[in-house]
């Protein structure tokens, strides 16, 4: 059996402050009918797709409110869900979620052909701070306005529309983070979707990052764990300057031996569109990254039992 799908990467440009949702969410349609109309039957979309990327900012009450879907889908999204049913193309997209207990996470879904709900992610890897920096121009406060998710990295299972496919998701941050890769790929997954919104400088302060390093950086990141882990990724920017400070752009589709095959050129609304033949991921999950046969957990266990770094002790020259 062929297991091929055509997927495609919706980068987006800026989303300003000032832009109304209809306006954006305009955007989005367009990126879907163009991708549907190459040949694509999955898209994936940046994280917070809908908005601006808040938490740059200070903010509070209905100002950080109105950045949080309580339900999804929902009247102010309806058009996207229902125009890829239409069209018979599935999404990955990222949002900020506010659920019915008051919680708040930044969140991603996976939809299928027929519009339904196939799988949700809450972002684990949280940058930036609670507390705003001093002096900052720009914040990055995403600790302050999300909780840590709490469901884990979770595979799900596609339909035969998508070849069966093994999916999981990421949120930006994660991406960086070869656990999350490795928990994916341990339930065996042959495609991962990330959205992120990536500054173009050093988000916590000083000089020594720029655009440049930080796209190499994600294009690394990206290409380096899809091949230890033997799986396609498909990584989604939204790019350029909103409000006055940049994000980097850099999307790109890379299959399990960590080539790209597909890159954005821009720093605006841009389709890339890849066949992605799963069986690809057959030579290294059966060979160079056969887990079963060459995994040693046993001496893996201060991946889990530390958090942070404890250094050998600095011995006293004779």
């Amino acid at each position: 059996m062929v297991r091929v799908l055509r997927a495609a990467a919706a980068q987006m440009g800026p989303t300003q402050k000032a832009d109304s949702r209809q306006h954006t969410l305009a955007r989005m349609l367009a990126l879907l009918e163009e991708a549907a109309g190459r040949g694509a039957s999955l898209v994936v979309f940046p994280e917070l797709a809908f908005t601006t990327f808040f938490p740059r900012w200070l903010l509070e009450g209905e100002a950080l409110d109105r950045y949080f879907e309580r339900s999804m889908p929902n009247p102010a999204v309806a058009k996207l869900f229902d125009r890829a049913r239409a069209l018979r193309v599935g999404f990955y997209v990222g949002y900020a979620e506010l659920t019915p207990d008051g919680r708040r996470y930044n969140c991603a879904i996976l939809v299928d052909r027929d519009g339904e709900i196939l799988g949700r992610y809450r972002k684990v890897h949280l940058p930036g701070s609670v507390e705003p920096r001093p002096g900052g121009r720009y914040q990055q406060l995403e600790k302050r306005y999300f909780e840590y998710g709490d469901l884990g990295f979770p595979a799900f299972r596609a339909g035969s529309a998508w070849a069966h496919a093994i999916m999981g998701m990421m949120i930006c941050n994660d991406r960086r983070w070869p656990e999350s890769w490795r928990v994916l790929g341990l339930q065996g997954v042959e495609l991962v979707c990330i959205g992120y919104n990536s500054a173009a400088y050093d988000p916590n302060g000083g000089t020594t990052e720029d655009g440049a390093l930080r796209t190499f950086h994600s294009t690394l990141v990206t290409q380096a764990n899809a091949y230890m882990n033997a799986t396609w990724a498909i990584s989604v920017a939204k790019a350029g300057e909103e409000d006055g400070s940049g994000l980097i752009g850099g999307s790109c589709i890379v299959d399990p031996n960590g080539r790209i095959v597909a890159q954005a050129q821009t720093l605006a609304d841009e389709v890339i569109v890849a066949d992605i033949d799963l069986d690809l991921c057959r030579q290294g999950k059966d060979k160079m990254f056969n887990f079963a046969a060459h995994r040693r957990p046993e001496q893996y266990r201060v991946i889990t039992e530390r958090a942070g770094v404890i250094e050998p002790a600095v011995l006293d020259a004779d």
